[in-house]
This record gives C-alpha cells, structure tokens and sequence, in this order.
C-alpha cells in the first residue's frame, strides 16, 4: 500500500473508518529479540536461550516477547504515515492489545493501520488506530492493538 502522506492532521478526518496503511514485512531476529531482553531486562529463556527453546518450548525454538511485537507499532507508524504540516506528535497509550500468536525467531511480522477515531483536542487531534500486526503464515495475528496518538498543528 506504501506511505500515506497528508498534509495536515485535518486531512485524517475524512478517513475515519479506512484502512490507512499496510507496512513492508520485517524480519525478527534473533538479534533483535536479544536486544529487546536486554533493554527491558526481559531475558526469559522461551525468548533468549535458543538451545533450551530447541528442546522445550512448544514452538521449537525462541519466541519474540509480545512486547518487543507491541513496541513495533510506533517504528511501523513512522515509516508509513507522514502528516506535512504538523508541529509534533506523541503517543497517548493503548486502550487494549492482545497477543493471539507468538512470533517465532525469523518469523516475519506488518502492520496494517485502520483510522478507528479522530477527535478535536486543544491544539489537534486525538487518533484511535486499529493496529493489527499480521504475523506470516499464520491464519492468527501476532497482535491486535487499539493505540492512541496525540497531533499537534
């Protein structure tokens, strides 16, 4: 689908209840999976020890943590939309995420965007996406997320 450009927040308004935009896939390593534990202190074996996944995990090998596949959503945000004139813009939080499938080391995972809500606030906008991270191979998302930002003019 590629990125969508607007040119201002209020161009946004309009698509309300469309599918915004459709990421490129990304791969996730086991490199990243490391990283992600050691920056969050996350170093559970199911997602860190490749040979004791090998041998005991139901997935036959390390898993991506379900945070690292929620922490995605603002790097697949910033590759896929750009909103010209805008002065900032912040992430507000999360109404809801579940994690329905796990993403196995090398598994390839993108996201798919859907404008749920545009509200007026004091300066911009307050954006309700629905973000359904799409996990390759699998009929089950990896994830489904209910992500709020803020906009600023």
């Amino acid at each position: 689908m590629g990125k969508l450009v607007v040119e201002s927040i209020g161009d946004l308004r309009s698509r309300v209840g469309e599918e915004a935009f459709v990421t490129d896939w990304l791969q996730i390593t086991q490199q990243r999976i490391n990283a992600f534990a050691e920056a969050t202190g996350d170093r559970q074996w199911i997602h860190v020890d490749v040979d004791r996944a090998r041998k005991e995990s139901p997935y036959g090998g390390t898993i991506s943590h379900g945070y690292l596949t929620l922490s995605l959503i603002a790097g697949f945000f910033l590759d896929s939309l750009d909103i010209k004139h805008r002065k900032r813009g912040v992430n507000y939080g999360l109404n809801r995420a579940r994690f329905l499938a796990p993403v196995p080391v090398d598994g390839w995972v993108r996201a798919r965007a859907f404008l749920e809500r545009y509200e007026d606030i004091e300066g911009g906008a307050q954006l309700t996406w629905r973000v359904v991270v799409e996990l390759k191979g699998s009929e089950k998302p990896a994830c489904v997320a209910e992500a709020l930002n803020q906009l600023y003019a």
